[in-house]
């Protein structure tokens, strides 16, 4: 089999409203897709969702290196996976986004050519997966609003966006608290937004108000002071920014700086790189979660079948779509409720609507 064209499409979807976490403001999911064709009739379908405050890539620039990209795999056979990526790597070392659509591209083709669904050709079974939903920084009265609506939709589990600072971040999660009651598990991410001692702070404040953990505290580069907040808390402390690749598992692994690792396609470079994350964290008895930036359905379907194929993948924030004022796939994940079923077609299972793709800029490398 040989890659023979690959189109690129500016994939751009709305937003209901703009929504804020302490390194911005996201007005729209400016996202690209990636589509391989090959010579034997198989395509497969890939997606990136660029966050320039977490990944350093921007749409454009995303879109300028998949051109690249593209270039470069043009006679490949998309099924040595390992081979393809290692040259998209070898090339452009970063743009870990723009690399996880073509890793989720190549996936999508060798679990079609193996006509199994893609957590069935990565090994896995599936499970039951639960998603989170998301409330994003605002006033204490306006986060109270948005957590009382999702408690009434029968969420599990409710995240909540701080990062602001040690006052008016103590007010929402208490506010929240006392609104929803004691049983709900809160899930804290400041984004980067503290320094050791405000984290430390913070989350001492709220350590027995059910909060199950708090997301990157503090700046990605300061291992040592998420050790640091570690030990000095009991509200145990994920990784997400902090966390791209095996290398910063490793570190972060030999650092004892984290209890939890937040894996995200559009930040690991796809499928391959998270593989390796996810056998660290589990060698190393720290748990996983599979996150999301701002992705369709179709991006989430992949990051959930990769959640279903892995064990050690204890929690899931698969909820960028809720805020998506359009929904361009068809198949895919469904939602019942907070429950994610997966569809049992060859692949990914997800393809974006040929209506919705006309409306969409797209270059054809060949």
């Amino acid at each position: 089999m040989k890659i023979t064209q690959i189109n690129l499409y500016r994939y751009d979807i709305p937003l209901k409203a703009p929504i804020a976490i302490s390194l911005g403001t996201i007005e729209n999911a400016r996202n690209i897709l990636v589509e391989i064709q090959t010579d034997e009739g198989i395509t497969g379908w890939g997606e990136g969702s660029h966050l320039w405050m977490i990944a350093g890539e921007t749409q454009a620039s995303g879109l300028a290196a998949a051109n690249d990209m593209a270039r470069l795999l043009i006679g490949y056979n998309p099924l040595h996976i390992e081979g393809c990526l290692n040259a998209l790597t070898r090339y452009l070392p970063a743009h870990p986004t723009t690399r996880s659509a073509f890793d989720m591209a190549l996936y999508d083709i060798a679990a079609k050519a193996a006509r199994m669904p893609l957590y069935q050709f990565l090994g896995g079974k599936k499970r039951t997966l639960v998603t989170d939903e998301t409330i994003y920084i605002n006033t204490p009265e306006r986060m109270v609003e948005d957590a009382l609506r999702i408690q009434a939709k029968g969420a599990e589990a409710i995240k909540v966006k701080l990062g602001t600072n040690l006052q008016d971040d103590i007010k929402r999660v208490e506010a929240i608290r006392k609104a929803i009651g004691d049983t709900i598990p809160i899930r804290t991410d400041a984004n980067q937004g503290w320094d050791v001692v405000t984290a430390s702070g913070v989350l001492r404040a709220i350590g027995d108000w059910n909060v199950q953990y708090c997301e990157q505290p503090i700046k990605r580069h300061d291992i040592a002071g998420l050790r640091q907040i570690r030990q000095k808390t009991t509200v145990p402390i994920m990784a997400d920014e902090s966390l791209f690749d095996a290398t910063d598992a490793i570190r972060l692994v030999r650092e004892e700086a984290v209890d939890y690792f937040n894996i995200k396609l559009s930040k690991s470079g796809g499928i391959f790189e998270a593989l390796k994350i996810n056998a660290i964290g589990e060698a190393a008895g720290i748990p996983c979660m599979i996150g999301c930036m701002s992705e369709s359905r179709l991006a989430l379907t992949a990051n959930a079948h990769f959640a279903s194929a892995r064990q050690n993948v204890r929690f899931y924030d698969l909820d960028a779509c809720f805020e998506h004022a359009e929904d361009p796939v068809y198949g895919g994940i469904t939602y019942n409720g907070y429950q994610i079923e997966l569809p049992e077609t060859p692949g990914i299972g997800a393809e974006v609507d040929s209506t919705f793709l006309a409306r969409c800029e797209c270059k054809t490398i060949s």
